[in-house]
């Protein structure tokens, strides 16, 4: 059969598809899902309902969809709902972003050329591909393992991209189109092929700001350009009221939205400041060393999960007033307190198991957030009935939670660091172990 020549004429347009379609992901930069996404734009207009719409949208956005448009829509939980949301609502933006995007496939080149220029400053530079995909606002760029993720309905922006249908949530994104991000797709690219590079993140601040300070300094040593984000220009102009602050909001519970990826109100009205702390950080500790070289490879490969490691980079970066041990006890020492239980004193193993309430007492004021979770007995030791009919007092120093307890048990619950001051200052966690007396 292999000599059939009727055989070799069918196999060879095959055989040529098959090589097309690799070829194409062979590329470091794929950018063909824009194309899909237009496609399935175009043929969304011609219906009306939305069931034929999200049958298109799967057909010939999501089913064709490389896996970079897979991978962005996983890291961001895109889900077909927004996608279609975001078309339907947004019509002039669309129009006006349209043929940005289309100039995609153009500029693989000169990515190319950027990586190659980080190689040179990192030979141990692993492989990354690039994807270019349109998502539903959420990123501009981010990553996923080796691939780099591009959200092109926001990095290909420019600041003739019609924003007045956007909502309140994305506000932000207005007056980051004024900075032409279309313009700055090699530093943004250059940024998240960094993010490949990286160890796992824990996910605090700390190591958060220090993780996009390495991702925003470094593609400024290696396109020799000053980085295009305001947060750094506006961090630098307030650089000390930013220092004082976060140096005492670095070790708050649930103070990461001030900081980064969030609309959240802070006292500077800038977003996303992080990027300017860890920027600051790096830039000291690159000026500070004497092999340039070595200190692109340290930053590059901190291990994020070693404290030990962390806190020498943190030191030699000399951003902060004190060090982090001093720091965090000076956050410690302001931290409020559960000062008594009302009724009990904890660590009873006398209580009387027909109280029906328990009243903390904390050493200040506090804000009328709240949290309670088990101990390491689990849901068994936690006394039934305590929702509904929790309230505060009036000077909201004391809580109140209502229980029904049986006799000649123990019980163990936890008063989580939820708590917090009208300041944002977390409460320390404190535990509820005690045990009813038998009846």
């Amino acid at each position: 059969m292999k000599n059939n020549p009727h055989y070799l004429i069918l196999l060879i347009p095959f055989l040529l598809l098959q090589s097309c379609q690799t070829n194409q992901e062979s590329n470091n930069v794929i950018t063909s899902d824009i194309t899909n996404f237009w496609k399935a734009y175009d043929q969304i207009q011609t219906v009306e309902d939305a069931v034929s719409k999200l049958r298109i949208l799967d057909s010939l956005y999501f089913s064709k969809g490389t896996i970079g448009l897979k991978a962005i829509r996983e890291v961001r939980n895109y889900t077909p709902q927004d996608y279609l949301k975001s078309i339907d609502d947004y019509p002039k933006f669309w129009a006006s972003i349209r043929e940005n995007t289309l100039e995609a496939n153009k500029i693989e080149q000169e990515l190319e050329g950027g990586i190659e220029k980080l190689r040179q400053f990192y030979p141990d530079l692993k492989p990354a591909k690039i994807y270019f995909t349109i998502g539903a606002f959420r990123t501009g760029g981010t990553v996923l393992d080796s691939l780099v993720l591009i959200g092109s309905e926001i990095s290909m922006a420019d600041s003739t991209t019609v924003t007045e249908e956007f909502p309140e949530a994305l506000s932000h994104l207005i007056s980051h189109f004024k900075t032409n991000p279309n313009k700055h797709l090699m530093f943004l690219n250059i940024h998240e092929y960094i993010h490949t590079q990286q160890k796992p993140i824990v996910y605090n601040i700390l190591s958060q700001s220090i993780r996009e300070g390495v991702a925003e300094f470094i593609p400024t040593v290696v396109l020799e350009q000053a980085t295009p984000n305001p947060q750094i220009e506006f961090g630098k102009q307030h650089a000390n009221r930013i220092r004082e602050v976060f140096e005492k909001e670095m070790f708050y519970a649930n103070n990461m939205g001030k900081w980064l990826n969030s609309n959240a109100t802070n006292e500077f009205g800038m977003r996303d400041l992080a990027y300017y702390v860890g920027y600051q950080m790096c830039e000291n500790y690159y000026n500070r060393a004497s092999d340039k070289k070595a200190a692109i490879k340290k930053m590059i490969e901190l291990d994020y999960n070693n404290e030990a490691e962390i806190e020498e980079f943190v030191a030699q970066t000399n951003y902060f007033s004190s060090t982090l041990d001093s720091l965090y006890q000076t956050f410690e020492n302001k931290r409020p307190q559960v000062i008594s239980i009302a009724q009990f004193e904890n660590g009873s193993q006398n209580v009387n198991p027909s109280i029906q309430e328990i009243t903390f007492k904390f050493s200040e004021p506090l804000a009328t957030n709240t949290g309670i979770d088990y101990g390491e007995l689990g849901e068994e030791a936690f006394p039934k009935k305590t929702f509904p009919g929790r309230y505060w007092s009036s000077d909201k120093q004391s809580w109140t939670i209502p229980v029904t307890m049986e006799a000649d048990k123990r019980y163990q619950f936890l008063i989580t660091n939820n708590f917090r001051t009208p300041e944002g200052i977390p409460l320390r966690a404190y535990l509820v172990d005690f045990k009813t007396r038998k009846e």
